[in-house]
């Protein structure tokens, strides 16, 4: 997909939004989507969902990843972000975000566990998701569209309709079903080959897109959220500033750049300058530094959370608990 393609994507988005009036009756997707059960949602106002451009499998999960050791990886830069995925007994594997930022889900297996490494560049949410549900191993696929801005996924076994963000059915059979998010975290590929020197890390894959390149070019200085219409966060705070998301708090990057290390409600995050933003410059290498957050727990284990925008925390957990600190 090249940022001309990717142009028109959006302004085709944006096209259908009018043209479908808001699209305000699920009838409008059945034709795409005919084994979605479409009677059964948690959504109050299809308005919320919207076309992003791409139709559904238009931006192509990734099933069948494959891995190469980190001596062997000389194309990705030392400051480029990775999600790091620590698996007790297995070699920990490094998913580059140049690669999820045109694939967005890595359905992979990690020793006996099915995991989904989801990445939202709109929302910058990059979480892991397990993949075992209610007895079964899903599949993922992205739906193309969104809601508040944010992926919805889709499975391939039920054709039921995810929340990215909040990990939760929506639409279909599996609404209201919660996913597992596992404690990963996004880094920079240096800290991780530093770490991890005898580690893995997914090759690149076999499409014909110009990774390492960030197609939202400037994005994360924009003022405004692409096809976001809800409310701006509270307290001042950016739409578009990324927060550290533990349950239903958020902690402004801002705050944790400045202090290094925060400790409260039971969890401590700490910050490690060296990672670049995905959502910068044209050459993700070489965007402007966003720095590294860890969360862990009292016991020192790491802890499941998520950087995101605050538009989006905002928009998924409008009673969400602000640590602005003093």
């Amino acid at each position: 997909m090249s940022v001309r393609q990717l142009k028109h994507w959006m302004v085709a988005a944006v096209v259908a939004v009018f043209a479908s009036g808001a699209s305000a009756d699920p009838s409008f997707w059945k034709h795409e989507w005919p084994e979605t059960d479409f009677s059964k949602h948690s959504v109050k106002n299809w308005v919320e969902i919207l076309s992003g451009g791409p139709p559904k499998d238009g931006i192509p999960a990734i099933s069948d990843p494959q891995f190469i050791r980190v001596g062997d990886e000389s194309r990705i830069g030392d400051r480029e972000p990775v999600v790091t995925v620590e698996i007790a007994g297995e070699l920990p594997r490094a998913y580059p975000i140049r690669y999820l930022t045109w694939h967005e889900i890595v359905n992979d297996t990690v020793g006996t566990t099915p995991i989904a490494v989801t990445f939202c560049p709109l929302c910058n949410s990059a979480i892991t998701f397990d993949r075992f549900v209610d007895g079964q191993v899903l599949s993922f696929g992205v739906s193309g569209k969104l809601r508040n801005s944010d992926m919805v996924m889709y499975d391939r076994e039920t054709q039921s309709w995810w929340q990215q963000a909040i990990g939760t059915g929506i639409v279909g059979e599996m609404t209201g079903v919660k996913l597992k998010a596992l404690p990963t975290w996004m880094e920079s590929w240096g800290q991780f080959k530093t770490r991890h020197p005898n580690g893995l890390v997914m090759a690149e894959p076999s499409f014909n897109r110009d990774y390492g390149r960030n197609p939202y070019v400037g994005y994360d200085s924009s003022a405004r959220p692409f096809l976001y219409s809800g409310e701006n966060p509270p307290h001042g705070v950016p739409p578009l500033v990324r927060v550290v998301r533990v349950g239903e708090r958020a902690w402004p990057l801002t705050r944790l750049a400045e202090e290094g290390v925060v400790s409260e409600e039971g969890v401590t995050i700490s910050w490690q300058e060296g990672q670049a933003s995905a959502l910068d410059g044209a050459n993700i290498g070489k965007s402007k530094d966003v720095g590294t957050i860890r969360v862990k727990d009292a016991g020192g284990k790491d802890v499941p959370h998520d950087v995101m925008f605050a538009f989006a925390f905002h928009a998924f957990w409008p009673q969400g608990e602000w640590m602005l600190g003093q």
